[in-house]
């Protein structure tokens, strides 16, 4: 039989409490920032449908206490990403949230990409990057929740309110992107295929390609290896974990099956790793 292949790198916190605080963006040199500008416009020119929209950003990420992650986060906006593509530059990790969408007889949801986004083919949990709060306003996991409850409804048109969704673990990936990932109450499964053909639709009405254009129903992380494409680093960790006996218990650290991670303390998260 198949076996799923965990991605090293890819750390898994159990977290009972986030302390968020923001902090200035780090500012960027004349050449990293001319130079982002070109990656990010010529980007641009490949898929028209890319925007430069108000993203957050972490700056830092450290552990504070046994149950406790401090967050620090930053405003920038989508084109930041492209330092990414800059040789000797070094772009802020991103942050992003994601739901657990289960149904009623187990199953856990993955969705893919459209051929339109800027990660298509790739099969992740539905989800997608923070937006910033207005200036003054604070990002608290009340926000957050929300953040994750509208992704719901706009990938998959479920509609499920913030005070539903259980913040259940949190990832780092390898290239340093957090996620906050969250557990949605179950539902049938012709209710799934009813809300994201109604999303779909949605979206087509309104002139756009829909950001999806396919689901898996996976009853373990060995039903990936059946998924053509790219994977989300996060994906097989969370699955394995999520789909494992005791899964209603939030996750013990990881880094999936190495020495546990050092996390980084910069702009804003001081405290002992």
């Amino acid at each position: 039989m198949a076996t799923t292949r965990r991605p090293a790198g890819v750390a898994l916190f159990g977290v009972e409490r986030l302390d968020l605080r923001e902090v200035a963006a780090p500012a960027l040199s004349p050449r990293d920032e001319s130079a982002r500008d070109r990656v990010w416009n010529a980007a641009v020119q490949s898929n028209p449908a890319l925007f430069d929209g108000p993203v957050v950003a972490c700056t830092g990420l450290a552990r504070t206490g046994p149950h406790t992650l401090c967050l620090s986060w930053a405003r920038v906006t989508y084109r930041h990403y492209a330092l990414r593509r800059v040789p000797g530059a070094s772009a802020l990790p991103s942050l992003f949230v994601n739901v657990v969408q289960p149904l009623d007889d187990g199953r856990v949801t993955a969705v893919r990409m459209s051929p339109t986004t800027a990660a298509p083919g790739r099969w992740q949990l539905p989800g997608g990057s923070v937006e910033p709060p207005p200036v003054g306003v604070t990002l608290d996991e009340e926000a957050l929740a929300g953040h994750a409850a509208r992704e719901l409804a706009e990938e998959l048109g479920i509609e499920a309110a913030a005070r539903q969704l259980r913040r259940w673990a949190v990832t780092r990936g390898e290239n340093g992107s957090v996620g906050l990932t969250h557990v949605a109450p179950a539902l049938s499964e012709a209710a799934l295929r009813k809300g994201f053909a109604t999303a779909a639709a949605a979206e087509r009405d309104q002139g756009r390609e829909p950001e999806l254009d396919g689901l898996a129903l996976l009853r373990s992380a060995a039903e990936l290896d059946g998924l053509s494409g790219p994977h989300a680093d996060y994906l097989e960790p969370v699955i394995s974990r999520y789909t494992s006996p005791s899964h209603r218990v939030p996750p013990r650290d990881t880094d999936a099956g190495r020495s546990r991670p050092r996390l980084s303390g910069r702009q804003g998260c001081g405290g002992a790793a």
